[in-house]
């Protein structure tokens, strides 16, 4: 296999090789992730005060995120310059003045600037750095940060536009719906391991149908289904989407008859999941944001999520869910968002599915890198659609992802 092999057919097939090539992985973390895109690093909630930090990816790339002594916020590469160790060895941390790396002691500010070397003149006039060493030489890579509806993103690119024009006039006020203008608080959160390439996730959270039919939860209690209404929002630039899902307004409904257990007789004993209140006049229950490459914004019933996820390796994916709430939430609505998140996770009742289906097509390609997926769901553009029986945001993120690798 080769990064350079052919792609037929526009963005109705993906050849599987995609998934599988060592090549392709090391091109899209140049390419992709250190490329021209916006990638999420945390929540300000996170880094609220000075001297708060937070560790995250960039890809492959370990970053370290703070909140500098002038509130200001930096990103730069999770690596020492000396011999590359890590930097910051936990997941977070509250009121650093600077870093240190365990290896050798040499010393970091906030920013990530180099500022002092142990040992740097000898000891009793011996060894040393060389007179010529110069501290501001070294330095792991900075990122530009920026920051909308309260996350922050970080870019190696000079290239990237504002957040703004990045996310899009389409697709920015379903997310400022979310987690535009009130205050987000963490109330959960944990790392899945997905058993295949990051991009099938990227796929399937742009996969506006399958949740009617591969997650019976959904489809058997009303939650999701294609007849319920709702649509499909994507980018022009087909890099970002919205899946939306409108409350059930019939009691009966026959579009599903027939698939699967959906019609088997299968009932609630406790409808306490059920039990939504619409915080939002547009009766919208499943609201799904995607941002390329790798970060969605969820609200499903009262439970809202934030998902990024990461390659660690050719065929596994690192997920991070973060379970949020408002800071102004009632305790009655804080209780109900704490069991709504039931839904979601590695064993959720609907996300326990996504977390071994990409291993499913992982097992099922692997002696055929040359063979292709279809996806001629809902014609073969882009464009926006008033249904979610369609492909479109799928092949939007491909007509990206080529742009940008060179494919």
């Amino acid at each position: 296999m080769s990064a350079t092999a052919n792609w037929p057919h526009g963005l109705t097939r993906v050849p599987y090789w995609v998934y599988q090539d060592q090549d392709m992985f090391r091109t899209e973390q140049a390419r992709v992730f250190e490329g021209p895109v916006w990638n999420f690093l945390c929540l300000e909630s996170e880094i609220a005060e000075p001297g708060d930090w937070r560790a995250t990816m960039v890809g492959s790339m370990p970053v370290v995120v703070a909140r500098d002594a002038d509130r200001t916020i930096a990103a730069f590469e999770n690596r020492c310059a000396h011999r590359g160790a890590l930097i910051c060895l936990d997941d977070q941390g509250r009121g650093a003045k600077d870093f240190h790396c365990v290896y050798h002691a040499w010393r970091y500010d906030l920013r990530g600037n180099l500022k002092s070397v142990a040992f740097r003149n000898g000891v009793n006039g011996k060894g040393g750095m060389d007179a010529g060493f110069r501290l501001e030489d070294h330095r792991p890579r900075q990122l530009r940060t920026t920051t909308v509806c309260g996350l922050v993103f970080g870019t190696l690119s000079d290239g990237t536009p504002d957040i703004e024009s990045y996310i899009g006039a389409e697709v920015l006020p379903r997310m400022e719906r979310v987690i535009g203008g009130r205050q987000l608080e963490i109330i959960g959160r944990f790392t899945q391991v997905l058993p295949n390439n990051w991009k099938m996730y990227a796929e399937n959270v742009r996969d506006s149908y399958h949740a009617s039919l591969l997650h019976l939860y959904f489809a058997t209690f009303k939650i999701n289904r294609l007849s319920q209404g709702g649509g499909l929002i994507v980018s022009p630039d087909g890099a970002n989407s919205v899946s939306s899902t409108i409350a059930p307004d019939v009691a009966v409904d026959s579009a599903y008859a027939g698939i699967r257990s959906v019609d088997d007789g299968f009932h609630l004993e406790d409808e306490c999941m059920l039990d939504v209140v619409d915080e939002h006049p547009d009766r919208i229950r499943q609201h799904i944001v995607t941002v390329f490459p790798n970060f969605v914004v969820q609200k499903t019933q009262n439970a809202m999520a934030l998902r990024f996820f990461t390659p660690d390796g050719v065929d596994k994916t690192n997920l991070e869910w973060i379970y949020f709430g408002y800071a102004d939430d009632t305790p009655e609505m804080r209780t109900r968002r704490l069991r709504h998140l039931n839904l979601g996770g590695p064993a959720g009742y609907v996300s326990m599915e996504d977390g071994c289906v990409g291993g499913f097509v992982e097992r099922g390609i692997a002696a055929t890198p040359y063979r292709e997926s279809l996806l001629e769901m809902g014609g073969s553009g882009t464009a926006s659609q008033d249904t979610r029986a369609t492909e479109a945001a799928v092949r939007g993120f491909w007509g990206v992802w080529r742009r940008i690798v060179g494919v």
